[in-house]
């Protein structure tokens, strides 16, 4: 479903949530008070405006209320942030997700509202620290204490067997269950465990961490020897 979003602060966090709604469909407007980075994203977005995101007029001249979800990106001017992320809340913005630098500003934007709280330092910190560890994982999301759900790219080994060959599944030996498989512009959701996996497939799995680490060395073990 097609959505009005309006990302505020297009620092890197900024830019790339904007950018990224945009290429999926969503209308985007994009607001910052420098005026280059307002024209480098203009390309990147449905609109984007020179604006103080800490204005009410301002805010409600640009139609603020009639958007869907609000993002509060600003960074490092924590006053800025918290004070814009109250006006949208006052406002009655439906949505709004503020940007934290660490848990005491998380705490303060918790209690003046704001519907979700994100601290992307720390969440790409945790993918990074992932990623080196579980070489073959494309992308990587915590979702619990050393769990989470990850995308592999396919070891050789895998290739030509069975979900149930590879003892995939949340019985299997693994503990690992199959999400979904995308073959292409095909996505086959929870597949059955007589599907073959076949070459340029994308596992989306979800498990222990170290279970995910055991099952790629014996996969690339495997591999070598084939």
């Amino acid at each position: 479903m097609r959505k009005q979003v309006v990302v505020i602060g297009m620092g890197r966090f900024g830019v790339s949530i904007a950018s990224t709604l945009f290429e999926m469909g969503h209308d985007v407007l994009a607001m910052d008070t420098n005026e280059k980075k307002v024209q480098a994203i203009s390309p990147k977005v449905t609109r984007a405006v020179q604006a103080d995101a800490t204005n009410e007029t301002i805010l409600k001249e640009l139609g603020i209320t009639n958007f869907d979800v609000a993002v509060v990106a600003v960074g490092s001017q924590i006053e800025n942030n918290v004070l814009c992320t109250i006006l949208l809340k006052k406002m009655g913005v439906r949505y709004v997700v503020a940007r934290a630098e660490n848990e005491l500003h998380g705490i303060i934007l918790d209690k003046i509202g704001a519907d979700k709280v994100v601290y992307p330092e720390r969440e790409m910190g945790a993918m990074l620290a992932h990623a080196l560890t579980l070489t073959d994982v494309v992308n990587y999301i915590p979702v619990a204490t050393r769990f989470g759900v990850a995308s592999l790219a396919i070891p050789a080994y895998f290739v030509g067997k069975t979900l149930s060959e590879l003892d995939l599944g949340r019985a299997g030996k693994w503990g690992v269950a199959v999400l979904l498989i995308q073959r292409g512009k095909e996505v086959i959701v929870t597949p059955d465990r007589l599907e073959i996996i076949k070459p340029g497939d994308v596992l989306v799995v979800s498990g222990y961490d170290y279970k995910l680490e055991e099952l790629l060395n014996e996969a690339r073990a495997q591999s070598v020897g084939k």
